[in-house]
């Protein structure tokens, strides 16, 4: 099988790749606030409550940020804060267990305390999506398309999450798709864990190890190597071209 030309990343930044997720009996709404970009689905409409819990842990993180400007632009592990606010320390615990910076856990941080918000408030069910990073509870099975750019295998294979295992994250990292910083060259990496701050910051890291290695699949095998030193994963999927690997507690799909 050929490799395609890969699209600029950039051309990713409007996510068309949502408009192929199906809504089922859920109900969609958008919330954008400056970097942040929600897609939720959820037994209701709830827009205008998650975009309050947005701009709240918003503030707290970027209030941190103007005491501690280290924070942003980190790329290695930064010293545990018992002062600073939950979902800060969250950030800082998961750069830590990735060995990364902590804001490489922020997409998955805002989505998991967004999620947990609306479920607290009422919700019964919800995914939230930011930049590929979910936070997922439903009371069903649920399968979860990997988007992996222009990798032959992009939507073509899916994780299935079960319903015993919800809450969970599912957080994916790319080298070749997207704007958040990554220095691997994977189409994708995809994480499975009950933390998503965790499962975010763990991707970035397994991310940057695919390009490492002299090939794709040398790559990808030395990725799948290292998860055994992230406490707390229970899964993890590479696509790298036509190559794919996984390790864990994974149920892949043909899609």
């Amino acid at each position: 099988m050929q490799k395609g030309a890969r699209k600029d990343p950039q051309s990713y930044r409007e996510r068309d790749y949502r408009w192929l997720q199906s809504h089922g009996d859920l109900v969609s709404s958008h919330v954008r606030v400056s970097e942040t970009d929600l897609h939720i689905l959820a037994d209701r409409a709830v827009g205008e409550q998650a975009k309050e819990c947005v701009l709240r842990y918003r503030v707290q993180i970027e209030s941190y940020i103007a005491r501690h400007p280290e924070f942003l632009t980190a790329l290695s592990p930064l010293p545990a804060d018992d002062l600073a606010p939950p979902i800060v320390r969250e950030m800082l615990s998961a750069g830590e267990a990735a060995d990364v910076g902590p804001m490489a856990a922020v997409a998955g941080v805002i989505s998991e305390y967004v999620g947990r918000d609306l479920l607290a408030t009422g919700v019964q069910e919800v995914i939230v999506e930011n930049g590929g990073d979910i936070f997922l509870y439903r009371k069903k099975a649920c399968t979860v398309a990997i988007f992996a750019g222009q990798s032959p295998l992009s939507y073509k294979v899916g994780v299935v999450v079960p319903a015993d295992a919800m809450p969970t994250a599912v957080c994916t990292s790319s080298g070749t798709v997207g704007h958040s910083l990554s220095f691997g060259e994977a189409d994708s990496v995809t994480v499975l864990a009950s933390s998503t701050a965790l499962a975010d910051a763990v991707a970035t890291r397994l991310g940057n190890e695919v390009g490492l290695a002299r090939s794709g699949e040398a790559g990808i095998k030395r990725t799948l190597a290292l998860v055994r030193q992230f406490a707390g994963i229970d899964g993890v999927v590479v696509i790298c071209g036509e190559l794919m690997g996984a390790v864990g507690k994974i149920e892949l799909v043909r899609l």
